[in-house]
């Protein structure tokens, strides 16, 4: 059996601007993202073999290929799943590495919905999916999914608007330290908060996700070749898909509780194959498309006890300095959301000790998908 743990590494990372509005194609800004990354990694285009991305992605390996130069190709993929399949882009090109599938692997992801069409108008196209049983019934959006989990949560622990406050601050305090941040030098205030409009009770408008047009990419070699190039190798240390039980989109309807979704199956396997647990977990970066997922994923991956997830969020503990600190970037939040992408390149920094908000000495990382649909997980070293 081929050992993943550290036998790859990230050696390359690199993205575009970040704004609700840009003028290139989606293709034209993965172009751009994906030989940023090369040249960070100092490796030509010529020696790709391997690309991975996401099934939503638009821009396919074909084009993309023959854009940035590529060779011939001998592994590609794409996850699933959205948002979910953030972190399983990087895995998979960890293991066609770490098995000869591939030597020099790109994953990446375009996107402009902060310009682009709204999908969850078209109620038409979702009905032939498992949605025609939520959509007709006013679950039209994921905000307004998430927000039964979050009214649920909130009903059976005592969460309170606070504590989603609390990982909205957290978000928004690095943003404001981060240059490439759409909501940098843009203060969040609890007022402000507490009266923002509602996007689907008791979700508001500062607990879902940014709109965003924007790209990123990250370079993926052997840890013997990542000794020659050009950037500190981080480690690909342990990685993870979870699909639970009984899974039923983002409600997860006929799961017996609803509240333990993907993230807790993804984290049996993850710490299963790490050297190391939570609590040597030195920063985090979890996924945020809504802010009542960073509670879930608390206690999903292990950082705390069942429903302890909204008090665990006190007392600063999600800031630098604090506990557990969490998406130094914004994150999807208040950075840009770009499916999850942003919080593996994050990672990536605080591991080198380049990222806007470094966490001091950070040396582990924990980076994940979308929690409440098929998700996946990374821990990163350095």
């Amino acid at each position: 059996m081929t050992e993943l743990k550290d036998a790859t590494a990230i050696v390359g990372i690199g993205q575009t601007a970040f704004a609700k509005q840009l003028p290139e194609s989606e293709k034209t800004l993965a172009c751009r993202a994906v030989l940023a990354a090369l040249d960070d990694a100092g490796i030509p285009p010529s020696e790709v073999d391997g690309l991975a991305s996401y099934t939503m992605e638009e821009t396919d390996e074909v084009e993309l290929a023959k854009a940035i130069g590529a060779g011939d190709l001998t592994f590609f993929s794409k996850a699933g799943y959205g948002g979910g399949g953030s972190c399983a882009t990087v895995a998979h090109l960890a293991a066609a590495v770490a098995t000869g599938q591939a030597t020099v692997g790109v994953a990446w992801r375009s996107r402009k919905r902060g310009s682009g069409p709204r999908p969850w108008k078209n109620t038409t196209a979702q009905l032939p999916t498992p949605a025609q049983w939520t959509r007709p019934f006013g679950l039209l959006r994921p905000a307004d999914e998430i927000a039964m989990l979050a009214r649920r949560y909130m009903h059976e622990y005592g969460a309170t608007r606070d504590h989603f406050f609390n990982v909205a601050l957290a978000c928004r305090n690095r943003a404001n330290q981060n240059p490439a941040a759409m909501m940098y030098e843009r203060p969040l205030t609890r007022e402000m908060y507490m009266t923002s409009r509602w996007i689907s009770e008791p979700l508001c408008l500062f607990d879902n996700c940014l709109e965003t047009d924007g790209a990123l990419a990250c370079v993926i070699v052997s840890k013997e070749r990542a000794r020659d190039c050009r950037q500190t190798p981080v480690y690909v240390h342990s990685a993870a898909q979870g699909l639970p039980a009984q899974h039923h989109g983002m409600v997860n309807y006929w799961n017996d509780d609803p509240l333990t979704g993907p993230a807790w199956t993804a984290a049996r396997h993850l710490w299963k194959h790490a050297d190391f647990g939570p609590h040597d977990t030195d920063v985090a970066q979890i996924y945020d498309a809504f802010t009542a997922l960073i509670p879930l994923s608390l206690e999903g991956y292990g950082f705390c006890g069942r429903g302890e997830g909204g008090a665990f969020t006190e007392g600063g503990a999600l800031e630098i300095g604090g506990r557990l600190p969490v998406n130094t970037s914004g994150g999807g939040l208040s950075e840009a959301y770009v499916h999850g992408f942003n919080l593996i390149n994050e990672g990536v920094k605080q591991l080198r000790g380049t990222s806007t908000a470094q966490v001091p000495d950070a040396a582990t990382c924990l980076v994940t998908a979308g929690e409440g649909v098929p998700t996946s997980a990374i821990l990163l070293r350095n």
